[in-house]
Order: C-alpha cells, then structure tokens, then sequence
C-alpha cells in the first residue's frame, strides 16, 4: 500500500504542475524555459547531495558514466524520451490544437504502455480484467477532461505533436525495466535529468534566447521554479523510477489516469475553478479501474 500511495501522491503532484506552470506562461517564461530550469535546479541539487555524501563518506567518487556503451545510450533515451522530447512535444501540442485534446492523449499513455510493454515482455502483459480496468480507468480520464462538452477539433499537426508525448513516456516506461534492474534510482534519475537538459541545446540554436534576471528573480517565479524543480523534478522522478521497480511498469504507469484529477482539484483549489458532476463521476470509473487493474494482478 505505501507503493501505491506514493504513485498517487506523485502523480497528483505532476497534475499540479499544469497549474503553476500557467503562473509561470502568464509571468512571460515559455515552455521551453520552464522545463530547462526545472530540470537544472532537480540535476544540481541531486549532483551537489551526492557530492557532499562522498566527501563526508571518504568512499568512491559518484558515478557518472554507465557500466557499457550500450546503457549508456538507454540512458540518453530515457533522457529524450522522458525530458526534453516529451516536454517538447506536449507544450507544443498546445500551440496548435486545444488542451482538451492534448490532456486526452496524453493522458492516455497506459494504454500505449501497456501494449508496448506488453509486445517485448510478456510477464508484464494485461489479462482480460486488467485491460477491462484499463479501458475503465481510460473512459473515466475522458469524462473528466471533457468535462461535458463534448467536442473534438482535430487539428492532425498538434493531435499528432500530443500522440508523440505520450509515445515518448511509453518508451520511457519501456526502457526503464531493464535499466532499473541494472542500476540505483538515484543515479538513473541524474542521467535522466543530465541528458534532457543536454538535448534541448539543439532547440536553443533554433530558437534562442533567455528571460531575463530580474523576471527570474521575482518571488513567485521563485517560489513556483523551486516547487517544480524540487518537489515536481527532483523527489518525483527519484520516486518513479523507484516505483517502477517495485509495481512494475505497466501498474505504475497507470497512475497516470488521475493526472487529470489531481489538475481539477489545484486549479479549484488555486484559480477558483469549478468541480462538476462529470469530474465526480469520471473520477470514479478512474478509481474503480485502477482497483479492477491491481486486484487482477495479485
């Protein structure tokens, strides 16, 4: 259960972030900034702790290349699937269809997951309940996101931009199985953190430039960069990996489902939005596949 509780807790963490990423888009800081600095203070901070356990230890220096060129180049992958790609694509999936579409296919990558998972590994393939809580989980993610309007504009440029977010975070499950069992959580998430900060230097030579000190020393854009880099980044990602070990990653992939939930309840708590009776309902199917998911699998 404390597995399962820190999966919810991360992942309604990661739905808060849509909301003080909007403080920070309405301070004058773009997307591509807002991932650059978060990702920055997380990979500083993890290098800067294990650096003073080592000289307060006296043992051997922190690692920072893989054992083989082969893990090596998985670690690149997890860094371009699950940083810079990933965050690339989402934000600009918004530029060119709207949010609603976005969040449901995003938030849809259990599924893909899942299959794709279940292609190279069979152990971690879903039986008929599980994929019938899936399914249910799946829907329920819908209702909530639609909210009742039931409308699509599909626009293929930014649906397509938005599948590949959430293709990119099925490889990023994907590629983390074998080097979970290869290497410690907190070495993977610094690579992680490492190479999706050094892919995004090829986004900078196209579109360059930075915001200013002063705007980055204002106290909410503070306040909101600390949350993200620390709490959204740094013990986030270090708890995924984690968990991927323990659940596995299809069951903690699923998670991803009550994203949509935790976004609802910050932007009603923080910006005064209201709370529905389809967020009610589409909230439950979430929960009770989520429960049919696990149940199935013990």
């Amino acid at each position: 259960m404390i597995y399962h509780l820190l999966a919810f807790l991360t992942v309604t963490i990661w739905g808060s972030t849509f909301v003080f990423t909007k403080m920070l888009l309405q301070n004058g800081l773009s997307p591509a900034h807002i991932f650059t600095l978060r990702f920055a203070i997380a990979y500083f901070l993890l290098v800067i702790v294990e650096l003073a356990k080592w000289a307060r230890r006296q043992g051997a220096a922190p690692r920072f290349l893989s054992a083989t060129l082969h893990d090596e180049l998985m670690m690149v992958g997890l860094g371009v699937s699950g940083g810079s790609l990933y965050f690339l694509t989402e934000n600009a999936a918004l530029l060119y269809t709207t949010a609603t579409n976005t969040s449901l296919i995003v938030c849809s990558c259990p599924l893909f997951a899942a299959l794709l998972i279940g292609m190279v590994y069979r152990s971690e393939r879903f039986n008929r309940a599980q994929l019938l809580g899936s399914l249910l989980a799946c829907v329920g993610m819908a209702i909530v996101v639609l909210n009742g309007h039931f409308v699509l504009h599909l626009s293929p440029l930014g649906d397509l931009l938005a599948f590949s977010a959430c293709l990119c975070w099925a490889v990023y499950s994907l590629l983390m199985i074998p080097i979970g069992h290869r290497y410690d959580t907190v070495f993977i998430t610094r690579k992680v953190f490492f190479y999706g900060l050094l892919t995004m230097i090829p986004y900078y030579l196209l579109v360059p430039g930075f915001p200013p000190l002063a705007l980055l020393l204002q106290p909410d854009v503070i306040a909101n960069l600390l949350f993200l880099g620390c709490i959204a980044s740094l013990l986030c990602f270090l708890v995924w990996t984690w968990l991927i070990k323990k659940l596995g990653a299809v069951i903690t992939t699923n998670y991803v489902y009550i994203n949509p939930i935790a976004t609802i309840l910050f932007a009603w708590w923080l910006l005064g939005e209201q709370i529905t009776l389809y967020f009610l309902l589409g909230s439950a199917m979430i929960l009770v596949g989520m429960y049919l998911c696990e149940r199935q699998r013990r």
